[in-house]
């Protein structure tokens, strides 16, 4: 559960509350289906909207919400049912419409890293089903999270991209 202030403290990087694996996650091979990290990385996000101010209430309120441009997810290491994990969420980027995050799932007991997500998020006017701009409390708690990342290293593997080897 979240401990929300007013305004909201921005830990560097933010950790997610703890989660498990279920297992109707498992797949046929015996791992972690790659849906379900999605989920997982999702989850994680949804504790930094509400921390942002654009938890579940705010499409209702506001008509807005937000929608994945583009994401990158990077398999590491199994992750197994039953396992307890958490989710840092780090805020490399963010303009008036959009922000950039680069996600890492661990072994919350072990300490091993899983899996990354980078992604690009927009924020959506969905009356008008276009992208618009954050309203200015929004852009506010975005600022906040900005500086309290700030001084985080550029995580290994941000900025990646799919592509095959070069040959030699």
């Amino acid at each position: 559960m979240l401990d929300r202030t007013d305004p909201p403290v921005f830990f560097s990087p933010f950790v997610s509350s703890p989660m498990g694996i279920e297992p109707q996650w498992i797949d046929y091979n015996g791992h972690l289906n790659m849906a379900y990290y999605h989920v997982l990385f999702d989850r994680a996000v949804d504790e930094v909207y509400e921390l942002l101010g654009m938890g579940p209430q705010y499409l209702e309120q506001r008509g807005c919400s937000t929608m994945v441009a583009e994401a990158h997810v990077r398999y590491l290491r199994e992750i197994h049912e039953g396992s307890p994990v958490r989710v840092t969420v780090q805020l490399l980027a963010h303009d008036a419409k959009r922000f950039h995050v680069f996600e890492q799932l661990y072994h919350a007991s072990e300490g091993w890293l899983s899996a990354t997500c980078e992604s690009m998020t927009l924020h959506v006017d969905m009356a008008a089903k276009k992208v618009a701009p954050f309203p200015d409390d929004i852009m506010a708690a975005l600022a906040r999270m900005q500086a309290a990342h700030a001084a985080l290293p550029v995580p290994e593997g941000a900025g990646r991209r799919v592509a095959m080897p070069e040959r030699r």
